[in-house]
């Protein structure tokens, strides 16, 4: 079976139990009210990272603030940045490096929302290697996306001597095969994959050279903003209690996730959602703060997007989110 022909299927299977959920989790206004549809795409296939989107649903939350969510799910290479600026959807599921390198090309979209401030990118060692540091990565193949912002701001800020850099293999063959072999990964997911398959894996943290984007952004287009001020504030209050429920109760969301990609087992994503509770509420963060944003954090990560020639360094990020959407 070919690769693209496993994609397609598998993209059928994920539209087939979208409909499935939302039809299990039919959101229906106690009121009487009719409710406001409106489509989410995801960057991804349905994993940990949306739990909070899905809590959402599955919990009502979404329907109590008068709105009938469609969730899609994405894909490799999900190019939610151009389906948004196109008006396929509503509101999409992105990283702050893809916004702010799509309003470098003129994409008028806003972030709305950052549930999980710590990046959850990362680089998978052997342990037995015995690197602790990223600046200890030499002599050995590493596997990286070529272009994402991440991997280049790597090769730019370490020396990787005697590295040679090879495109990312989207499974874990080689990983447990290599002892001098590393790659990257999500900390909630590739580690737990690779130890469940016999290997010893170690994380070095990306954030550790200070690229730090938020991620799991929720993000519209910048006329929605401005047009639809109570839409937009009542999808980020809907999205803020789910991911507040998710990191203390994930059970009922993870088995919708599953329910929609088989492929992510309850244990693994338990397992996500643990790891999520640091990544979204890092040094001891009230809950109430989920989801917030600064201006320092965004100028400095445009100011690293233009030492890799990303975006203009003088690109105005004031517009790049906000903060008036009513879950202060």
């Amino acid at each position: 079976m070919s690769k693209m022909f496993e994609v397609i299927c598998r993209w059928i299977l994920f539209v087939t139990a979208s409909l499935v959920l939302n039809v299990g989790c039919s959101e229906t206004a106690t009121d009487g009210k009719s409710l406001t549809k409106v489509t989410l795409q995801l960057n991804w296939f349905p994993e940990a990272e949306h739990g909070g989107y899905y809590a959402a649903l599955v919990h009502g939350f979404f329907a109590a603030e008068g709105l009938d969510v469609e969730i899609i799910p994405g894909g490799p290479g999900s190019p939610v940045i151009q389906k948004l600026v196109a008006n396929q959807t509503t509101f999409v599921v992105g990283n702050a490096d893809q916004v702010l390198t799509g309003r470098n090309q003129e994409a008028e979209v806003t972030a709305l929302f950052a549930p999980i401030q710590m990046s959850p990118r990362c680089i998978m060692v052997h342990a037995s290697s015995g690197i602790k540091r990223l600046d200890q990565l030499q002599n050995m193949t590493v596997a990286l996306s070529a272009g994402r912002a991440f991997a280049l701001y790597m090769q730019k800020k370490l020396s990787l001597e005697g590295v040679r850099v090879v495109g990312y293999p989207g499974n874990m063959t080689v990983f447990l095969n290599d002892d001098n072999f590393a790659q990257q990964g999500y900390v909630f997911s590739e580690p737990f994959i690779a130890e469940q398959q016999g290997g010893d894996p170690h994380v070095l943290m990306v954030s550790e050279l200070g690229f730090n984007p938020y991620a799991s952004l929720l993000i519209t287009r910048s006329d929605t903003v401005d047009a639809k001020p109570q839409l937009v504030a009542a999808m980020v209050r809907a999205s803020k209690q789910g991911w507040q429920t998710y990191l203390e109760s994930p059970e009922k969301t993870n088995a919708a996730i599953h329910q929609q990609n088989e492929e992510m087992g309850l244990e693994i994503l338990d397992y996500g959602a643990t790891v999520l509770k640091d990544l979204c509420l890092p040094d001891a963060m009230p809950a109430a703060q989920l989801g917030d944003m600064t201006q320092q954090r965004w100028t400095q990560l445009r100011d690293q997007l233009a030492e890799i020639d990303l975006v203009d360094k003088n690109l105005d990020v004031s517009k790049a989110f906000t903060t008036a959407t009513g879950h202060e």
